[in-house]
């Protein structure tokens, strides 16, 4: 069964990648420059998206090490926001979106972020994945967080057949045990990063391509 499959399989790389990674933090899912709060975690996946892994650390480092908290954003200059954030790329929309938001979670929410997902995605810029993935990897709730990692590699494994990432999330909702939501996010996105690689995926290092589609595949040409 694919919900047996897709437990193997997340089983196999946690054991690969020991520390999950999401956006803004280095491939050890660590970072010492700020925490790993609701703020910093929202902000930090506005910045993550439509860029590179590395863009987006390096931009949240930069806006971080000038504004730390939500206050100072809400304070700042969208244009000096933008300055900092253009590793990111679309600087002034996505500074515009970052001030607004810090702006209304202050005047309308006590300066606290919301947990559910409805209100969530009526931020600024923050749609279901970003919501996913503050609420799984900043406040403990599993979620499945489907960014283009996610989305490719359930395709590619044949865990999925969905054209679009909000079609995905529902698929491993399903799919998988609502206990191993957030792992789906934790593990595919590392295994993307240095093993699944877009157009390359390096299957004779794969520890889980006898789980995948693609990895059948692949071996049984490899070995023709």
């Amino acid at each position: 069964m694919d919900s047996e499959r897709i437990c193997e399989i997340l089983n196999r790389l946690s054991k690969e990648y020991v520390g999950g990674v999401y956006p803004g933090r280095n491939s050890e899912g660590l970072n010492p420059e700020w925490p790993c709060d609701p703020f910093h975690v929202l902000i930090a996946t506005i910045l993550s998206q439509r860029t590179k892994d590395d863009n987006t650390r390096k931009a949240s480092d930069n806006l971080f090490h000038k504004f730390g908290t939500m206050e100072e954003i809400a304070a700042a200059d969208p244009d000096e926001v933008a300055a900092l954030i253009r590793p990111a790329g679309f600087p002034k929309q996505k500074s515009k979106a970052i001030v607004d938001c810090c702006r209304i979670l202050l005047d309308e929410y006590g300066g606290v972020v919301p947990c559910d997902t409805e209100v969530l995605t009526t931020l600024p810029m923050v749609g279901r994945k970003t919501a996913a993935c503050v609420r799984s990897y900043a406040m403990g709730i599993q979620s499945v967080c489907v960014d283009t990692h996610v989305h490719r590699i359930s395709n590619l494994m044949g865990l999925v057949d969905t054209r679009t990432p909000e079609e995905t999330e529902y698929a491993l909702m399903e799919l998988a045990p609502e206990d191993r939501w957030t792992d789906i996010n934790r593990y595919l996105v590392r295994h993307g990063q240095e093993t699944c690689i877009p157009n390359h995926p390096r299957c004779a290092k794969c520890a889980v391509r006898d789980l995948c589609d693609y990895g059948i595949r692949w071996e049984k040409e490899s070995s023709e």
